[in-house]
């Protein structure tokens, strides 16, 4: 799902300012691994596919946090019997 976040708001999730943001984008500041991960965790991705390594990662993961620990398990069951 494509998170369309302005600048300010990223900065408001992260704890930076706007401009900081805008110079992570322009390649003129590199975020701190702090600030990172906290990107990463805004965007619900891997530190590979920011940093461009993985470009097929929406493909690979399912956001189960609305799920209970039962349902969880009974989809990782599910999973594991149909994994080829």
């Amino acid at each position: 799902m494509l998170k369309n976040f302005s600048q300010k708001e990223v900065a408001s999730s992260v704890g930076v300012s706007a401009s900081i943001i805008s110079n992570y984008e322009s390649g003129e500041r590199t975020p701190s691994v702090e600030i990172f991960m906290a990107l990463a965790r805004l965007y619900n991705c891997s530190a590979d596919y920011l940093l461009g390594f993985d470009k097929e990662e929406k493909n690979k993961f399912l956001d189960v946090s609305m799920l209970n620990e039962e349902q969880r398990k009974l989809l990782q069951h599910f999973l594991l019997s149909i994994k080829t």
